[in-house]
């Protein structure tokens, strides 16, 4: 006959299996701590370095547009105009650099942040060349024709000259679990945008009023940039892009071509050999370890939570 069970002793197993599993996790979270710590002690006070002593600085232009935020190792790059802005102030202090050479790689993003770093090209005294390699659409078009030229390879995308925005409508989905939005607000306009109820027609023409007078203003910063007529610009500021040939052909960039041409360039008119310099984002194991435990929350949670949380805010955004 087989033995009956003992029900005590299994308690005490399963028991002790959650304490060792408990001890376990805090230990691996003790150890996890110390080494960000020590991730931080020895990243130093800046992340940012350059290589190399040249007088030609290159300056990338990576990712997504956005006023703050970093590089993800494991998601999409962040391209940051506050970082952007001190690597070109950082440059026209040092007098060995006689030109910035921008590498971008970007489908734009912010206005705001877009438009930072255009005014800081346009501030500073070197020769500013734009590279644009698969992509520098919108906002980061926008960046690019504040250079002094624009170089794109021919099967690069280019221009998108518009702004988009967007927002969920949640209120079909409410009617047909008899969800009811009960709407308080001191402001008539204050809940524009909420998802939980439809815009009405007038909400609509004055969020496409704003969202024109946006792309008005990018035209006419395009338009001043590159030295075209407003006519011009606004035939192309229809939002398609263009590959790097058909952007040479409409005259918003100057030369098909990559890093080579750039740098000839530059060489022509200044009469100097290049010596390149590069300024980086130093990833720190900090960063790594950052990216591992947030990304797969930030993508689960980010387009659903941030819009329930946000129902008023507006995400107008130069991109494509």
């Amino acid at each position: 006959m087989p033995k009956p069970s003992n029900p005590e002793k299994g308690k005490m197993v399963k028991k002790t299996t959650i304490i060792l599993i408990a001890v376990l996790g805090v230990f691996c979270l003790i150890i996890l701590f110390g080494i960000m710590v020590i991730s931080v002690l020895l990243a130093g006070s800046s992340s940012d370095f350059t290589t190399g002593n040249g007088n030609v600085a290159i300056i990338p232009v990576d990712g997504v547009i956005q006023t703050g935020g970093s590089s993800s190792l494991f998601g999409e790059a962040v391209a940051s105009s506050t970082q952007i802005v001190g690597w070109i102030e950082n440059a026209d202090r040092n007098p060995s650099v006689k030109a910035i050479i921008f590498e971008i790689n970007s489908p734009g993003g912010s206005p705001v942040a877009s438009e930072e770093i255009a005014n800081a090209i346009k501030a500073t005294n070197k020769t500013t060349v734009a590279w644009i390699r698969e992509m520098g659409t919108s906002g980061a078009y926008w960046v690019a024709s504040s250079c002094d030229m624009i170089v794109a390879d021919r099967m690069s995308i280019t221009g998108s000259i518009g702004v988009i925005s967007s927002y969920l409508d949640f209120s079909g989905l409410m009617d047909d679990y008899n969800v009811t939005y009960q709407r308080l607000v001191s402001g008539k306009y204050k809940d524009i945008g909420s998802p939980y109820r439809e815009m009405t027609a007038e909400e609509e023409a004055l969020w496409q009023q704003e969202i024109d007078q946006m792309h008005e203003f990018f035209i006419q910063e395009v338009a001043q940039n590159r030295k075209m007529s407003i006519e011009k610009t606004r035939e192309l500021a229809t939002g398609l892009f263009y590959t790097g040939y058909s952007a040479k052909e409409n005259g918003l960039i100057d030369e098909l071509g990559g890093k080579k041409e750039a740098i000839s360039y530059i060489e022509q008119n200044l009469g100097i050999k290049a010596r390149i310099m590069e300024y980086k984002k130093k990833v720190s194991f900090l960063d790594v370890l950052s990216s591992a435990f947030y990304q797969g929350f930030f993508y689960m949670g980010r387009g659903f939570g941030y819009e329930i949380s946000q129902p008023h805010a507006s995400s107008i955004s130069l991109l494509t």
